[in-house]
Parts: structure tokens; sequence; C-alpha cells
């Protein structure tokens, strides 16, 4: 998880933030002896998705991780696109609401802390509930729990709106979903119709898709 700095060689953007500011390929070299490389987990899904699951064939595979943290991988022509900075595909961190929750990241309101799946039991929790893991409470709105039916729309809205925004800017042939929360019932399939009402086209040509070779393919 995060990135490796270009300019320093260690990493940035974790959301497992004890990895921030590590020299990880060194440690990792140190500790088993090997030579190692190291790319972003969400580049590598989307890749393995690209190559030989759910985007094979297509031109521009957008793979988005929905688990502990919200990211995602772009691949052009079976390449990761990695940006000038090595952080395309970053969509986890761009603001959904303004006056939101402060983020790990330092700034507020940030996609991962709705669309993760801790930020789907920390909603569901803020409602007066325990805490329990996002499946159980996409599995309690299944039951027609009101208050986990509740929560689970409003997941299912800033998914919509969130993702609208990615195919504005990228307009990709195929979007992959991967991470724990991409095996929620019905959310891939729901995903064209939650996105289409954000979209800046009067259709979705985009197929969503959830992942062929596992939510951990990367």
């Amino acid at each position: 998880p995060g990135t490796i700095s270009a300019s320093h060689g260690r990493v940035k953007n974790a959301n497992t933030t004890a990895l921030i500011g590590r020299p990880l390929r060194e440690d990792l070299e140190a500790r088993i002896g090997r030579s190692i490389e190291i790319e972003t987990d969400a580049n590598c899904f989307a890749l393995a998705e690209a190559m030989h699951g759910a985007g094979q064939g297509a031109r521009c595979v957008f793979g988005v991780i929905l688990g502990t943290g919200v990211g995602g991988g772009i691949v052009l022509d079976q390449r990761i696109w990695p940006g000038a900075q090595g952080i395309a595909g970053e969509w986890g961190h761009t603001t959904l609401y303004p006056e939101g929750p402060p983020c790990y990241c330092g700034r507020r309101g940030c996609v991962e802390l709705y669309l993760s799946g801790t930020g789907l039991s920390r909603s569901y929790a803020m409602c007066g509930e325990d805490e329990i893991p996002a499946e159980e409470v996409w599995a309690r709105a299944g039951k027609e729990e009101p208050i986990a039916g509740e929560v689970v729309a409003q997941y299912k809205e800033n998914f919509g709106r969130a993702m609208a925004q990615v195919i504005n800017i990228l307009d990709p042939d195929v979007i992959v979903l991967g991470g724990g929360v991409s095996n929620a019932p019905g959310l891939a399939e729901e995903a064209t119709g939650l996105i289409q009402p954000h979209l800046f086209n009067d259709e979705i040509l985009t197929r969503v898709a959830r992942h062929r070779l596992g939510d951990s393919a990367g």
C-alpha cells in the first residue's frame, strides 16, 4: 500500500501509516537477502485484471480497491500508467464532502472515508449501533434492517457520485472492482445505474465488473 516516492525512494501515501517514510524496498531486501521489485497494490490489481481477468482485451482499465482503504490503478494497453508523481488512479483521496471528517492524509471528507470497508462500518456505528464489519452491515441491510439499509443506500449514492468523477476524467473502457467490499451483493450489478445520474454524458458505455482473479489479485 502506498507509493515509492521518485524523489527520495521511501514510501508515501500509505494508509498503513507506519510505512510512510520507510525505505521499504531496502528493508525487505535486507530481511530476505534477495533483490525485489515494488509496485502499488492497486496498480498490480489493475494489471492482473487487465491481462488475465475482467478487463482482458480492453485498452483502458481502471482497477478499484474498496477495502481497508480506497485505491485505484490505471492500465493502458496492458501497461501500468503511474502518472508524473506516481499517484495516478488515487481517487480515494479526492474530496467527496469538504466538511467531512478528517482523513489521515491531512484533508477532510475524502472518498476513502465513505467507501472503504472501515468507512462503512464507521457510518453504521455513527447511527448509534455497534461497529461491525462492512460485510455484516451489508448482510443486515439484505435482511431489511432499517438503519443498515439507510447506511448501505447512502454508500451506494456516494459510490455512484465518486465513480462518475473518475469516468468523467479518465473515461475507461472497463472498471474492475476489487477489495473486500467489492464482494458485496449487488454492488457491481447496480454500478451502472448508480453512476449514470452523476455522469457528464447521456449514457454510460464503461463496463463495470467484479474481479475475476480474487479481490486481492494484485
